[in-house]
């Protein structure tokens, strides 16, 4: 297996454990800070041993405390969203992201926006948005604004994070966790949490799996996948939400959903061969 095809397998794992976020998070009957802060204690944890495991050092650079501050602004507004609308709501307009990427890369970089990029963007996007067409409801105004904040902010994160290498990178992503932790810690604080057993596993969960290992992976993925590709192949996320939807509720998926796979699907593996394809293409 190359180291570009690892990545990418990877950056599908994340995804995959990203995608049970919804599900858990609905089941804590918390503030959403508090939510997220306990999330993140647990998730920071989890990054703090693998990191001494392997001997990195903390690095506090400007562009780890940036990227840092960016991933832990989407961790904030992601649980947000998803208390204030519906899950299905949350994860299909945060997946906005690609777009994100795309405008920031022309308007600050100057990047010429490929077409190719373009047109795997506004494929996803769509496929997405016909994958939910038939549970996406109306919502809440601010859980939705949330949400698109949370995509805009994402995109941020990506980019900031793919510019990093090894312990840098490492130590921007234990730094968005000690950011969330501490944003929403008040919130934790200031009243009185149920820690039930549902509650405590749930909070387990989500720190260990869908935020502590899935970063993890995320950040080893980013040396050979660059952040639009990153981006992408995490719209798997929003594509397996409603299988746990239906293995944990019974909701089963319409044709749109089915079609809608389809094309996110097919949009982003037509992308990589022929990114992979041009790159063989420049280095040969």
């Amino acid at each position: 297996m190359t180291k570009e095809n690892k990545a990418i397998l990877e950056m599908l794992c994340c995804a995959a454990l990203w995608s049970i976020a919804g599900i858990f998070i609905k089941l804590i009957p918390w503030n959403a800070f508090a939510v997220a802060s306990m999330r993140s204690l647990v998730a920071g944890t989890v990054i703090a041993v693998y990191m001494a495991m392997r001997r990195y050092r903390f690095v506090l650079s400007r562009r780890a405390l940036l990227a840092g501050l960016l991933e832990g602004g989407v961790y904030l507004c992601f649980v947000c969203a998803n208390k204030l609308t519906t899950a299905a709501n949350a994860i299909v307009l945060q997946f906005t992201s690609p777009v994100f990427i795309v405008l920031y890369s022309a308007l600050f970089f100057g990047e010429k926006i490929k077409k190719s990029d373009l047109t795997v963007v506004l494929f996803t996007l769509a496929g997405i948005a016909l994958f939910f067409f038939d549970q996406l409801q109306g919502g809440y105004i601010l859980g939705n604004c949330v949400a698109i904040l949370a995509g805009m902010i994402m995109a941020g994160m990506f980019m900031a994070i793919g510019s990093l290498k090894g312990e840098e990178r490492f130590s921007a992503v234990l730094i968005g966790q000690i950011f969330a932790f501490l944003a929403g810690l008040p919130f934790c604080l200031g009243g009185r949490l149920s820690l039930t057993p549902t509650a405590v596993l749930s909070i387990l969960v989500l720190g260990v799996f869908q935020l502590g290992i899935s970063y993890i992976l995320y950040a080893k993925s980013a040396d050979y996948c660059p952040p639009l590709a990153c981006c992408l192949l995490g719209a798997l996320e929003p594509l397996l939400n409603p299988v746990w939807v239906f293995l944990f509720n019974g909701e089963r998926p319409g044709i749109f959903a089915l079609v809608g796979a389809v094309i996110v699907v097919g949009a982003i593996t037509v992308w990589c061969i022929y990114k992979a394809k041009a790159e063989e293409t420049t280095h040969a």
